[in-house]
């Protein structure tokens, strides 16, 4: 059985850090342009600024957390 709370916050924070990383990688470098890009059309605010990961990174904590939180329940049921 999954813990759903710990699993939900485990996936909020790697997914919240994971578009962190990625955005401030593309404003240094340039690399991962287009999938910053991509993700920007669903978070809206995100992109290669430091405003822009801070605002990804809420994005994707909240959406980590949503999704960590269904499949986990999910998992347990069908494992249950």
């Amino acid at each position: 059985m999954l813990n759903v709370r710990a699993f939900a916050l485990t996936c909020g924070i790697f997914w919240a850090a994971s578009l962190m990383l990625i955005a401030v990688l593309t404003m240094k470098t340039g690399l991962g342009l287009s999938f910053v890009n991509m993700v920007s059309e669903v978070y809206l605010g995100y992109g290669s600024t430091l405003v822009g990961a801070l605002l990804g990174a809420v994005w994707g904590f909240l959406d980590g957390l949503v999704c960590g939180a269904i499949f986990a329940w999910l998992y347990n049921k069908i494992a249950g």
